[in-house]
C-alpha cells in the first residue's frame, strides 16, 4: 500500500527526543529516515535506561522505522559523505548544540544555495536569534522558561510534566511545519528553512493560562490535578478509596450533577454555587458537599451516576491501566515493532487512516545501515577506518 511520504528521503542529525520524534512521524508515513549516530554509543538517549528488554524507553519510543549510520561529522571523510547524502535528500533534520551545525557547514545558509530544493528544519531551544539564541536548553529548562511549572503543581510546590513536553511540542511543530514545506515545494519546486523553537512551541501551548492573566491580571493558581479556574473539575476521593476525574463544563452539567450524582436540589438551589465563577469562589463549600456524597458511593457507583447524567469523567489510571486500556484494545491500536533485543508493543499513530496504514518497522542498532547506504553513495566504508578518524567521537 502507497504511503503519503513514499520517495521521500529525510536525513537527520538528531539526538534525544524532540528532532527523533518528528522524524519517527515522517517515517510513519512512508519517509525514508536516515539518522546519523555516533560510532559506538551512538544517540546517547540510547543509555539513558535499560528498561525495555535492556533498551532505552526513550529511544525505542521514537526511532523505529529508520536507518542508522554511523559517522563521526569530525571525519575527513565525513564531509564527502554529507554532501552526497543531502544530494538524494529532501529534508534535513537537526537539533544539535547551537551553532554546531553551522560549524560543519550543514546550515541552511550553506546548503541551500547548492541544493534548493532542500528542506532544512532547525530545532532548538530558543531560536537561531535573539539574546538566548547560543543558550543550550533541555525540557525541563523549557518547561520553566515557558511559564509551565507556574501553572503545574500544588499551591505549596510547582511540578514538571510527567513526560517531555517541551520536545513533544517542538517535534510536533517541526513535523507539521515539514509537512507544510514538502506541499510548497511540490507548487514552487524550492525549498525552504525552518527554524523550531522548543521556547516558541510550549509557549504557544501556554496560550489559555497566558490570556487569563493578560494585562496583568492575576495568573492561574497551581491546584494539583484540579482545573485551576473550572469547579469542580478533578480527581475526587469516593467512599471504596478510589479516585475519580470528572469534569463540569456548563450550567446543564451542574444541574445534572446536582440532581442525578449528588441527588441534592438544595445544592442547585445554592446561590454560592450559581455560575462557575461562584463555584470557583466557594469551592471549599462546593467540596465538603461533594466529599459528604461521594463517601457514600463505590467508586462504579459513582461512574454509572456520572455517566447517566452525562458528565464526562475518567478512571486515574496509572501506567499498567494505559497498557491494558481497553478501548486501545478494542480498537486494536496495539502492534508489534521488532528491536535489536526482540519485538515490543507499539501504539499505532493517532489517527485511524482509510487510506492508508502507517509504517511500522524496526528499530535499528547503532550504524545496522552503514555499509548499505555508503555502498549506495558509491563510498567505501573503508575510509571511515581511515584518515584519522575517531570511532567515537562526539557531536560538537
Amino acid at each position: 500500500m502507497a504511503l503519503p511520504l513514499d520517495g521521500i528521503t529525510v536525513v537527520s542529525l538528531e539526538h534525544a527526543i524532540a528532532a527523533p520524534f518528528c522524524t519517527r512521524q515522517l517515517a510513519d508515513l512512508g519517509a525514508r529516515v536516515i539518522k546519523i549516530e555516533r560510532p559506538g554509543s551512538g544517540d546517547f538517549a540510547r543509555a539513558y535506561d535499560q528498561r525495555v528488554l535492556g533498551q532505552s524507553s526513550h529511544f525505542v519510543w521514537v526511532n523505529r522505522s529508520k536507518e542508522s549510520l554511523a559517522l563521526d561529522l569530525k571525519h575527513p571523510a565525513a564531509g564527502e559523505v554529507m554532501a552526497r547524502l543531502l544530494a538524494r535528500a529532501d529534508v534535513l533534520v537537526q537539533n544539535l548544540a547551537p551553532g554546531a551545525a553551522a560549524r560543519l557547514g550543514l546550515d541552511a545558509a550553506s546548503l541551500m544555495p547548492r541544493h534548493p530544493g532542500l528542506i532544512v528544519c532547525d530545532i532548538s531551544g530558543y531560536g537561531e536569534d535573539g539574546p538566548y539564541r547560543d543558550k543550550k536548553a533541555y525540557d525541563l529548562l523549557i518547561q520553566s522558561e515557558a511559564g509551565f511549572l507556574s501553572v503545574t503543581g500544588t499551591a505549596g510546590e510547582a511540578a514538571k510534566s510527567g513526560n517531555s513536553i517541551a520536545d513533544i511540542a517542538a517535534g510536533m511543530y517541526a513535523y507539521s511545519n515539514i509537512l507544510a514545506a514538502l506541499l510548497q515545494r511540490a507548487k514552487t519546486g524550492r525549498g525552504s528553512h525552518i527554524d523550531v523553537s522548543m521556547l516558541e512551541s510550549l509557549a504557544e501551548w501556554m496560550g489559555f493560562p497566558m490570556y487569563y492573566a493578560f494585562d496583568g491580571a492575576t495568573p492561574p493558581q497551581r491546584n494539583g490535578a484540579a482545573h485551576a479556574t473550572i469547579y469542580p473539575y478533578g480527581p475526587f476521593g469516593v467512599g471504596d478509596g478510589g479516585t475519580v476525574m470528572f469534569g463540569i463544563q456548563n450550567e446543564r452539567e451542574w444541574e445534572a450533577f446536582c440532581h442525578t450524582v449528588l441527588q441534592s436540589a438544595a445544592t442547585h438551589a445554592d446561590p454560592r454555587f450559581c455560575g462557575n465563577a461562584q463555584r470557583h469562589a466557594n469551592r471549599e463549600a462546593l467540596q465538603a458537599r461533594i466529599d459528604e456524597v461521594f463517601a457514600t458511593l463505590t467508586t462504579p457507583a459513582l461512574i454509572e451516576r456520572l455517566d447517566q447524567a452525562r458528565i464526562a469523567n475518567a478512571r486515574v489510571n496509572d501506567m499498567a491501566g494505559l497498557w491494558a486500556h481497553p478501548q486501545l484494545q478494542a480498537r486494536e491500536r496495539w502492534r508489534q515493532v521488532q528491536t535489536p533485543a526482540g519485538p515490543i508493543p507499539a501504539l499505532l499513530p493517532p489517527g485511524r487512516q482509510s487510506a492508508f496504514s502507517p509504517r511500522m518497522d524496526p528499530i535499528p542498532s547503532v550504524g545496522q545501515h552503514t555499509d548499505t547506504i555508503l555502498a549506495e553513495l558509491g563510498i567505501d566504508p573503508a575510509i571511515l577506518q581511515t584518515q584519522g578518524g575517531r570511532p567515537c567521537a562526539q557531536h560538537p
